[in-house]
């Protein structure tokens, strides 16, 4: 029997410091984990009891999909990183090491090249296709800023799984597969996420979706829309049609105004007396090399990656401010589109048609008013280049987009042929022609999502568990443990609780009663089965469900069966 007295839970009154978010807040004081030091966490017994539960789900879900377990090493030689080129584009989270004859190796912060490399050794007919790996392992990343506790740490635990599939037709069958598998875990872990249209970034593809849970203290941004399904997070997040800009001046002819000590969109619109969105915002951006004047309006952010993807560039960079002036002829500060020739430009969608707008007049301390985007630059390249923000109409619908902050526990990509071609993941097809493999790729935070699991689901009183990963189902709390009838009671129930498959925790210790409840609630169990001197008098104990809150006395041939139907 798993009594209190012998585990090691050590709770805390309160949050540590450094603890930032509930979830992190609840982990440390309910002793589930303990800190080592940024971003490195030890998991205590409780907190990997709940940690196996929900690795217990994933394997159930992949398996059930078809997928094969495999576990590949943790260590990376440098060179397969390499053949892909994700050694510079990741360098600057990888750990790296070196042996004793000075080779370099990485600890892996994915698995995409290590498993990729093992299909083109192992597969080669399109026989044996399709296939999918997957493996729950640790990963290393050197995070900037480690913060909120496994939410965003140097070392944690992922599934990551990997699907080759002999064309595109067949990938979707895959990615379908792992996406509903995705579903069925996140539900089985007591989750409500988000499933949200997402950018592929580093990892390269044509498609992705990821899984968020909404969280006010989230890391990520999104937006869904009121009226229809549509959601994204803000990297990938369009926006729909809105009618043209038009200000004050709109038929009037450009002015050219001095503007001494303006140089900021604020400080611009200050001196005009008129809101930042009637600015056009004029940025000087290198793409591969060639200076790019990417124009959007005054109160909008750039969005480098809808940019980026516009251009089709392989690098972006803001320019500095050489180049700007080169480009400009004025210091920086002061660019814009009016009678600027030879230099490509493309602007947001939403300055389409705008009218009465004011820019720079590549001149130092000066402006341009009245600018008519049809009659003043009626050859500019549209596209969508801002991010997306809350009361933005809906790309799909029309609707209302509202803006939300997210946990993201798990990500599905379509990766296409990228590593396959790179690393030689090659299959013969029925006429002995051949083709590299068509891969998904699909990782799911294990330790985010016990976090996250804890984030959505507390209390001002503290976790309020799931039963399916919760590290114990039931607590049965003997209210005092030198009474021998409730010691005997508790014991009892415990045993034929266990008996009907249920995990048990048995709170035995000599604590006042008032400080055992408060730990009941902090830890969190979905079952509060108490044994006192008083209710034994009257037969019965006490059965309380930590998540309504609602209690009830049942006598001890009853309270077995009550319980099993509550969990």
């Amino acid at each position: 029997m798993n009594r209190w007295s012998k585990q090691l839970i050590p709770t805390l009154k309160e949050s540590p410091q450094d603890a930032e978010i509930p979830s992190h807040q609840l982990m440390l004081r309910a002793g589930l984990i303990r800190k080592l030091g940024g971003g490195l966490y030890t998991f205590l017994p409780l907190g990997l009891k709940a940690l196996r539960k929900v690795e217990r789900i994933v394997r159930e879900e992949m398996d059930r999909a078809g997928a094969l377990e495999i576990l590949m090493p943790a260590l990376h030689p440098r060179e397969v990183w390499e053949r892909t080129g994700r050694y510079e584009v990741l360098r600057d989270v990888m750990f790296k090491i070196q042996d004793r004859q000075d080779r370099e190796l990485v600890l892996g912060p994915t698995h995409e090249e290590i498993v990729t490399d093992l299909v083109a050794r192992e597969i080669s007919s399109y026989k044996q296709l399709p296939r999918n790996f997957y493996q729950i392992q640790t990963k290393f990343r050197d995070e900037i800023r480690p913060r909120f506790g496994l939410m965003r740490a140097k070392e944690f635990i992922m599934k990551d799984a990997y699907s080759f599939d002999v064309d595109s037709d067949a990938a979707d069958v895959s990615y379908k597969a792992m996406y509903d598998a995705y579903v069925r875990i996140f539900e089985r872990c007591g989750l409500r996420t988000k499933i949200v249209e997402a950018d592929t970034g580093a990892m390269g593809g044509s498609s992705s979706h990821e899984f968020m849970v909404l969280a006010d203290a989230g890391e990520d941004g999104l937006v869904e829309c009121e009226d229809c399904p549509y959601a994204a997070n803000l990297e990938r997040a369009e926006t729909g049609k809105l009618p043209p800009l038009v200000f004050d001046g709109a038929e009037e002819e450009v002015e050219t105004v001095d503007t001494p000590g303006a140089r900021t969109i604020a400080e611009v619109a200050e001196f005009f007396a008129t809101s930042p969105a009637r600015m056009i915002k004029t940025l000087v951006y290198v793409a591969d090399d060639e200076p790019i004047l990417v124009l959007a309006p005054g109160d909008r952010d750039i969005n480098e990656i809808k940019l980026t993807r516009a251009l089709g560039a392989s690098e972006l960079a803001l320019a500095d401010d050489a180049v700007i002036e080169q480009v400009t002829g004025a210091p920086v500060g002061f660019a814009g589109p009016i009678e600027l020739s030879g230099v490509r430009m493309i602007a947001d969608e939403k300055l389409r048609g705008c009218q009465g707008c004011i820019t720079g007049a590549n001149q130092a301390d000066r402006h341009i008013k009245n600018v008519n985007q049809a009659r003043d630059l009626p050859n500019l390249t549209f596209a969508d280049l801002v991010f997306a923000r809350d009361g933005d109409p809906c790309p799909r619908c029309g609707g209302t987009l509202r803006q939300k902050r997210g946990i993201e526990v798990g990500h599905v990509f379509k990766l296409g042929t990228k590593y396959s071609e790179k690393l030689g993941a090659l299959y013969l097809d029925e006429h002995g022609k051949q083709h590299p493999a068509v891969m998904g790729c699909y990782g799911i935070g294990v330790t985010r999502t016990l976090q996250a699991v804890i984030e959505q689901s507390h209390d001002s009183d503290g976790i309020v568990w799931p039963s399916a990963i919760a590290p114990f189902q039931v607590e049965v709390l003997i209210i005092t443990p030198k009474h021998g009838p409730s010691m005997e009671m508790g014991l009892e129930l415990a045993a034929a609780l266990e008996s009907a498959g249920i995990d048990v925790l048995i709170d035995d210790r000599d604590e006042r009663p008032g400080f055992k409840f408060k730990d009941a609630d902090l830890l969190g169990l979905p079952v509060r089965l108490s044994v006192g001197e008083k209710s034994l008098a009257r037969g019965v104990v006490e059965i309380r469900n930590r998540r309504t809150g609602e209690s009830s006395d049942a006598v001890r041939e009853e309270a077995v069966e009550k319980i099993r139907q509550m969990l």
